[in-house]
């Protein structure tokens, strides 16, 4: 045989044993991925029966593969989907919290308003009657305006309240004073003696105190709610970046392209994605943990010193201090409102002919609180107690949820990477898809935070550019801790909005609309200052205000009742 045909035939047999191998690694079925492609929902026109060349993909590796452009893409758009959705129902527990939690609240104090006053009116006009009725407008503007500041309305509780007492010692110095006739310049005169007689004693100050922070820190309460829904529902709805979108289907579907449904991501390969994707959301951590911190501390407010059963007895004792006050005083507040306004015009004889000061000293007493009503009015204050044990059970529940969403946003990708669903889990780090094969992920774990994904092996990450929704966020929150931190002091801070823009003083929302306002003029409520030797008045201080104006305004009905008699 010629030497040549045997150099030829060496080499043909060499490549004829090459061949089958070859066809091995073409031939590979694509039986699995159609079966998972199919499962997705997808048309399996797109799938190949059998591996083909990937020179054709632009995201995961081009060798041989079971993926078309056309797979790519839709991959790539279900990788989107599924990391939107798993955004989404991770921080469910969140924004869940935050809206039964609101509609709770909300409700429980409203009806705790509504009672009070349903209240207040039944018993006022069972007893009093006509009287009542004549003069009930005094305390029905007093329920709206506090209705009306609790519901985000421009409301400065210190003056409304200074102006119901001014209203009530108008009435009351004709009802003390029948043998005159006042004009309306007259009674205006009056008012501007409240703070100067004190007729009430120190009554009102220490009305003004409870009312003031237990208000503040309700309204704040519900508008911190609010904020905490809103900013959940916005930063759970996100929005990929194009690099992210890439890093996501490289993650989840490249496999599918490989040849390996089955093998799912390596956890640490998970971390490092989630992070680069979710690096803004991180950064909201801080705030977040701020604003819950002081959420917490208004809780704390209303589970304890605001408790309305722990100041209802001592407060209707001293509202009856009071009204004896105005019974002592009667004649030298009516001297010196004489003195200073001048002396008023007699009443027609009809009217005169009632002896005031004598009606006034035989038939005005304090009030008892031994003798509190057992009719419809009893069981109206029960039900205002079991009302507020209601919304102090609430308030308890809230706390509790308010602690586990501390560290949501920088925990997310932790969250969304132990899902089995999404990972192979921390015990599976050599059989799990790293990107490229299976096989375990080498890369270091990054840290949180935008400017930690410099280096990001996984998503390209511009960290000169923070993202502008975000940041909205961040400042809705630091706007909301700011008032939280105030109303824990007992001060009511009012954001306005120096561009003439919606302002965060409106239903407790923070921001009326989805851009919160960069720019705020302050303008602060103070409650009035404890007077730290008077140990009476710390113990009360803080208090709901409804209760204590159910038992004031029950004592100053008894006062007028007397006196008309």
């Amino acid at each position: 045989m010629p030497s040549w045909i045997g150099a030829v035939i060496l080499p043909l047999s060499g490549l004829l044993l090459s061949l089958p191998a070859r066809a091995e690694v073409k031939a590979r079925s694509c039986g699995e991925v159609r079966q998972a492609y199919g499962a997705k929902g997808f048309s399996l026109a797109d799938i190949p029966y059998q591996e083909i060349a990937g020179e054709h993909l632009r995201i995961c590796p081009q060798e041989y593969t079971c993926c078309t452009t056309e797979m790519e893409d839709k991959l790539s758009q279900q990788s989107k989907l599924e990391f939107e959705n798993l955004v989404e129902g991770t921080s469910h527990f969140v924004r869940t919290t935050f809206v039964s939690r609101h509609k709770k609240f909300d409700e429980f104090f409203r009806e705790l308003l509504e009672n009070a006053e349903k209240s207040l009116n039944d018993m006022f006009v069972r007893t009093y009657g006509m009287l009542y009725m004549q003069n009930s407008e005094v305390f029905q503007d007093l329920f709206t305006e506090l209705k009306r500041y609790y519901t985000g309305g421009n409301v400065n509780l210190e003056e409304m309240l200074n102006d119901f007492w001014a209203r009530l010692l108008e009435r009351m110095f004709q009802l003390i004073n029948p043998q005159y006739h006042f004009s309306e310049d007259y009674l205006e005169c009056v008012s501007k003696y409240t703070d100067q007689l004190k007729p009430f004693g120190d009554v009102p100050r220490k009305l003004k105190i409870q009312i003031t922070r237990a208000f503040i820190a309700a309204r704040t309460f519900v508008q911190g709610l609010t904020v905490g829904r809103e900013v959940a529902n916005r930063v759970s709805k996100v929005s990929p970046t194009p690099g992210c979108i890439r890093a996501l289907m490289k993650m989840l579907y490249c496999a599918y392209c490989r040849g390996l449904p089955a093998v799912r991501p390596c956890n640490n390969y998970c971390l490092n994605v989630m992070k680069g994707c979710l690096a803004n959301q991180a950064d909201l951590d801080t705030e977040w943990n701020l604003f819950i911190d002081a959420m917490l501390l208004v809780a704390e407010r209303l589970e304890g010193p605001f408790n309305i059963e722990s100041v209802m007895d001592p407060i209707d004792v001293k509202i009856s201090e009071a009204i004896m006050n105005m019974q002592e005083n009667s004649m030298q507040v009516s001297a010196k409102v004489f003195q200073g306004c001048g002396q008023p015009k007699p009443a027609p004889a009809l009217r005169s002919a009632r002896s005031a000061p004598e009606n006034f000293n035989t038939r005005f007493r304090p009030y008892n609180p031994e003798e509190r009503p057992t009719t419809a009015a009893g069981t109206s204050l029960d039900r205002l107690r079991i009302v507020w044990r209601t919304m102090q059970h609430s308030v308890t529940d809230i706390k509790e949820k308010l602690k586990l969403s501390k560290k949501v946003w920088s925990t997310l990708p932790y969250t969304i990477c132990k899902d089995e669903s999404v990972t192979a889990g921390t015990s599976n780090e050599e059989e799990c898809w790293n990107g490229h094969s299976k096989a375990r992920y080498l890369p270091e774990i990054m840290n949180d935070g935008l400017t930690n994904q410099i280096n990001n092996p996984e998503v390209d990450v511009d960290i000169t550019r923070p993202d502008t929704f975000i940041r909205q966020q961040i400042m809705a929150l630091r706007v909301m801790t700011n008032k939280l931190k105030n109303a824990y002091n007992g001060n009511d801070v009012n954001f306005q909005d120096t561009s003439d823009e919606s302002s965060g003083s409106g239903s407790g929302s923070g921001c009326m609309d989805d851009v919160c306002p960069t720019e705020f003029e302050f303008v602060t409520t103070e409650a009035p200052a404890v007077d730290p030797d008077r140990r009476e008045v710390d113990s009360s201080a803080g208090q709901p205000g409804h209760s204590l104006l159910s038992g004031s305004l029950a004592c100053v009905a008894l006062a007028l009742q007397s006196l008309c008699r």
